[in-house]
Formats: C-alpha cells, sequence, structure tokens
C-alpha cells in the first residue's frame, strides 16, 4: 500500500517504520525538519516538511495516489481537519486519526475516520487496520494443517454473528479485538465495523472463508 503519515511524535516514526518494514510504500509529513531525524538512516520514504492539512503539501506528498493517510499529530482538531480533507476531497480510502479525546470518536467515525489513541496501541492498531484487509496468518499451528488468521471485519460481516461463519471442524472465531480490547466471543456475538478478527481455520477451508468474506 502508498500511505501518508502526518506528524513525527513517537506514534508516527513508530508507524512509519512498522510499515516499512512491512513493505509499504511511506510519505511522512512534519511541519518541523528535525523531527525526520528520528526515522534514522534507513528509512527509504519519502520526506514531505510543510503543515499536514495544507492542500499543496499534501499534493506533493502525492496523497490522489495513496492508499490510506494517517494523522497522528499532538492536535486532535489538526487531525480531524487532515481526515475530513484526505476523506471528502481527495477520497483516500483509509483515513485514521489519532484522538485525544476518546469522547469524539463517535463523530470521527461518523466522518468515516476511524481512530487510534495510545502510542503502543496506536501502532499497532494502524498497522492492523492496513495490513490486514486480507487474510493474515499469525500462526500456524502442529504440522500446518491448522493456521491462525486475523483480518479486519469486512462491510458484508458487520451485523452478522458469529456462528454465521463458523464452520464445525472448519472454521472457528477464537477472538476479537474491538476498542483496544481483545475478548473471546460467544456464537451469538455481532461484529462491528472495525473489528478485528482472530481465526482458527483448516488449511482446506481457506478458499471457503475467503468466500465468505467475500475476498478475492
Amino acid at each position: 500500500m502508498k500511505v501518508i503519515v502526518v506528524g513525527l511524535g513517537r506514534l508516527g516514526i513508530g508507524l512509519a517504520m512498522n510499515l516499512v518494514k512491512r513493505g509499504h510504500q511511506v510519505t511522512v509529513i512534519d511541519s518541523d525538519p528535525e523531527a525526520f531525524k528520528g526515522l534514522g538512516t534507513n528509512f527509504t520514504g519519502l520526506k514531505v516538511t510543510g503543515i499536514g492539512f495544507d492542500r499543496d503539501v499534501l499534493n506533493e506528498a502525492g496523497i490522489d495516489k495513496v492508499d490510506a493517510i494517517v494523522s497522528c499529530t499532538a492536535s486532535d482538531a489538526a487531525n480531524a481537519v487532515i481526515g475530513r480533507i484526505a476523506k471528502n476531497i481527495y477520497r483516500v480510502p483509509h483515513v485514521i486519526a489519532r484522538l485525544y479525546d476518546p469522547r469524539k470518536a463517535n463523530i470521527y467515525h461518523r466522518l468515516g475516520i476511524q481512530t487510534i489513541s495510545t502510542t503502543t496501541w496506536g501502532i499497532e492498531r494502524a498497522t492492523e487496520i492496513l495490513s490486514y484487509n486480507q487474510l493474515d496468518r499469525v500462526y500456524e499451528i502442529g504440522n500446518g494443517n491448522v493456521d491462525l488468521v486475523r483480518i479486519e471485519v469486512t462491510p458484508m460481516l458487520v451485523g452478522k454473528r458469529v456462528n454465521d461463519i463458523m464452520v464445525i471442524g472448519e472454521i472457528h472465531v477464537v477472538a476479537i479485538t474491538r476498542n483496544e480490547k481483545t475478548f473471546m466471543p460467544t456464537s451469538g456475538t455481532v461484529f462491528e465495523a472495525e473489528d478485528i478478527l482472530y481465526l482458527s481455520v483448516m488449511l482446506s477451508a481457506t478458499k471457503k472463508l475467503r468466500s465468505m468474506l467475500d475476498l478475492s
């Protein structure tokens, strides 16, 4: 994926480096040229100096060609503005904003902007959002006939229940991460937008799961 990260505090630097390690093309934006030093010498992405909600700066960063933008400046207001510009003007598919005040989360979600909070969780959560839009194998169990995989809930699953995708002996939902907490669901647990699912899947049932999740 092509990703823009705006704001190079601990979260922005950690996320940018994590995404580069995973093979994504990353462009970073910060108003302070000194902030780029935190990326070290191994960062291979593009660096753009400027204000993250300045459209000239965003155009220089190639916002019209990216798959995602993550705004993690120190200001909730700035992150909201950047998120709205990315979503409404440039139609960026994935827009994520750091949020210091969790009470505002519902407002962001209504605007189609996903949110992250604390630094450690934020890096992990943003990476999940950007990386697990396909089946991601977390662990191979035993002789490789069973995989533990994770994926973000697809639009077609929102509102459905765990037992709608369970297949006895083949596919089981073992855990769900939601709002920074991970829990073990019941068969009646309803999937919500932005859930990260962890599933145990027989290798022979992988194609069936992809079809159920409408994955290519």
